[in-house]
C-alpha cells in the first residue's frame, strides 16, 4: 500500500491553474527528486503533502500512523535556546521516557512495581540507543557544517541560512517515515551538499526532495517526479534516465500528433472536395471517423528562457571598493579583520564554508548593518545595485506588476509586463500574489527590479537560489555581459567558473584578503 495518495488533485491560484486532474503516489522507502521549472508547482505540491495548502479539488491520503517530517525553513524557534538543546528537542519523548525512568527509580525502594517500570523503560532506551543521542547530534552538526558555529551558539545569533541548517539538522534527527525536502541544498556549500546526499542515500525512508541541483538529484533519487503543465509524471530510475525518458517520449508524442494532424488535414480536405457527387457517402463515412477520433492535444510549449539584463553606468578602472581590516557580525565578529580592495570592472566572487559571515560581509558593506570594527569605503562614482538572497517584501499581496510600477512609476503599464516577461515572470504570475508565487519566481522579480535600475556596481547574495537550469544560464549571461563591478556571494562554482576573475575564499583565512 503506497504511504501516500494523491488523486484527481486540482489547484489553482487565481487564474493561475497549477494541477489539474493529477495524480500521484508515493510508496514504501521510495527516494523520489521533484523536478520542474520555476512556478511549475514544486514547492505547492510540498505544502499540499503537509496539509499547509489545502487543495481546490481532489483527495491526498496519508497510510495511518505515518510520520511525516517536513522542512519549514520559517520554524520559530525560542531565540534564547542554543543549538544543543534544539537538536536535543528531536528526542523530546526519549527525554521524557528519562525522566519517568528516574522518577520511577526514586521510588523504587517502596513499590517493586515501580523497579519493574523503571527496568522497562531503561531497556527502551538502551534499544532506541538514548545514549548515543549527543554522538548523532555531533555526526548530523559536522555534516551539515554547524560545528563550526558552536552547539553553545543561541538560535537568536543566527543568520537565516544558519538556521534553516539547524532546522534541516533536527529534522534528520528525528528520523520520520517520510521526509518532504523543499530545496534543502539552498544554503549548503560543496562538502555540506555531498554529506546530505550520502546522508538521504541510506536512509531507509521515503523521502520527496524539492531541489534544481542536478548532480545532488542524480545521487538521491531512485524516482524522479515530474511537475510540469499542470500534471505529475512520475519516472522510476536515476534523474539522467528521467531526462533521457523525457526527451524519448515528448519526441514520440509530437511526430503522434504530427501524423495524425497531417491525417486530419487529409481527411478534410476529402470531404470538402467530396460532399457531393458520387464519393459523397465516402465523404460523411469519413466525417464519421473524424468525430470519433480521440485528438492529441497540441504538444506543450516550453517556458521562453529568462533574458536578464543589467542597465551599466560608466565604472571607471579606478579602485571602487577598498576594505580594511573590517569586522562583521551582530553580537560578536563572524568574520575579522577582512582587507581586500575592488577595482572597476573587475568581477570577483566570495566563497566560504556557510556560516563563516559572506552574507553578512554584503549586508555590512550595502549599510544593511554596522561594521563592528575596521573600515570600508567606495568610489564616489559608484552606484551600487544589491541583490539580498531573503525573500522578504513589505506586503507579500502585492502583484509582482504592483511591485515594479511602485518601484518605477515612470514605467507604463505595457513596459512593467513587458519588463516582468522579460525575466520569465508570465502574464498570469505577474498578475498574482508575489507571496504565493514559488520561490524561483520570487527570485526573478527582484532580479527584474534590480536590472531596471542602472548601476555600476552590482553586489549580489546567493542569486542562484531557488533558480532552475534555465534561469540560472540566462543570470550567467547577464552577470558575464555586465561591463561593470560585479562582488559575488556563491556556493555553485559551476555558475562562476567561466566569467569570474577573482575568487576570495573567506573561509581560509579572513586577514590581508587581495
Amino acid at each position: 500500500m503506497s504511504l501516500l495518495e494523491i488523486t484527481g488533485l486540482r489547484h489553482a491560484f487565481g487564474d493561475n491553474v497549477l494541477f489539474q486532474n493529477a495524480d500521484f503516489a508515493l510508496n514504501r522507502g521510495e527516494h523520489v527528486g521533484v523536478v520542474g521549472p520555476n512556478g511549475a508547482g514544486k514547492s505547492t505540491l510540498i505544502r499540499i503533502c503537509t496539509g499547509e495548502l489545502v487543495p481546490d479539488a481532489g483527495r491526498v491520503v496519508w497510510q495511518p500512523q505515518v510520520r511525516v517530517g517536513y522542512l519549514d525553513q520559517q520554524a520559530v524557534a525560542e531565540p534564547s535556546v542554543t543549538m544543543r538543546d534544539f537538536l536535543r528537542s528531536a528526542f523530546a519523548e526519549l527525554y521524557a521516557a528519562e525522566d519517568e525512568m528516574l522518577r520511577l527509580y526514586a521510588r523504587s525502594a517502596q513499590d517493586a512495581a515501580c523497579l519493574e517500570k523503571a527496568a522497562a523503560l531503561q531497556t527502551m532506551l538502551e534499544q532506541r540507543d538514548f545514549y548515543g543521542i549527543d554522538t548523532k547530534i555531533e555526526q548530523v552538526a559536522s555534516g551539515l557544517g554547524l560545528t563550526a558555529l558552536g552547539l553553545a551558539r543561541p538560535i537568536g545569533e543566527m543568520s537565516g541560512g544558519q538556521r534553516a541548517k539547524v532546522i534541516l539538522a533536527k529534522l534528520l534527527l528525528e528520523e520520520p517515515d517520510v521526509l518532504l525536502l523543499d530545496e534543502p541544498t539552498n544554503f549548503l556549500d560543496k562538502a555540506h551538499v555531498a554529506w546530505l546526499g550520502d546522508y538521504l542515500c541510506g536512509l531507509r525512508g521515503a523521502f520527496l526532495v524539492v531541489s534544481h541541483d542536478r548532480a545532488f538529484l542524480q545521487k538521491i533519487a531512485g524516482a524522479v517526479c515530474d511537475v510540469e503543465h499542470g500534471r505529475i509524471a512520475k519516472y522510476y530510475g536515476t534523474y539522467a534516465e528521467f531526462v533521457k525518458k523525457k526527451e524519448l517520449l515528448h519526441a514520440d508524442y509530437v511526430r503522434r500528433y504530427a501524423a495524425q494532424q497531417k491525417k486530419i488535414e487529409e481527411t478534410e480536405a476529402f470531404i470538402r472536395k467530396n460532399r457531393a457527387g458520387i464519393k459523397s457517402k465516402m465523404a460523411r463515412g469519413r466525417q464519421k471517423q473524424l468525430d470519433r477520433m480521440e485528438r492529441l492535444e497540441a504538444p506543450e510549449q516550453a517556458a521562453a528562457r529568462p533574458n536578464f539584463r543589467f542597465q551599466a553606468l560608466p565604472a571607471p578602472s579606478s579602485e571602487q571598493l577598498a576594505v580594511h581590516r573590517l569586522s562583521v557580525g551582530y553580537h560578536y565578529p563572524v568574520l575579522s579583520e577582512v582587507s581586500f580592495s575592488v577595482r572597476g570592472g573587475e568581477k570577483i566572487v566570495v566563497t566560504g564554508f556557510n556560516g563563516v559571515g559572506k552574507s553578512t560581509l554584503l549586508k555590512t558593506l550595502v549599510g544593511a548593518q554596522p561594521a563592528l570594527a575596521g573600515s570600508f569605503a567606495f568610489s564616489p562614482q559608484a552606484v551600487i545595485g544589491y541583490y539580498a538572497q531573503d525573500l522578504v517584501w513589505a506586503d507579500p499581496a502585492r502583484t509582482p506588476a504592483a511591485l515594479v510600477s511602485d518601484a518605477f512609476p515612470a514605467l507604463s503599464a505595457k513596459a512593467v509586463r513587458r519588463s516582468l516577461a522579460q525575466c520569465g515572470i508570465s502574464a498570469k504570475h505577474a498578475l498574482q500574489p508575489v507571496g504565493t508565487l514559488s520561490g524561483g519566481e520570487q527570485a526573478k522579480v527582484k532580479l527584474c527590479m534590480l536590472a531596471l535600475r542602472p548601476c555600476s556596481f552590482l553586489i549580489l547574495d546567493e542569486p542562484t537560489n531557488h533558480l532552475d537550469a534555465q534561469a540560472k544560464e540566462a543570470l550567467q549571461t547577464a552577470l558575464a555581459a555586465f561591463p561593470g563591478t560585479v562582488l559575488l556571494v556563491s556556493h555553485e562554482a559551476a555558475f562562476y567558473r567561466d566569467w569570474a576573475q577573482r575568487v576570495l575564499d573567506i573561509g581560509k583565512t579572513a586577514r590581508g584578503l587581495r
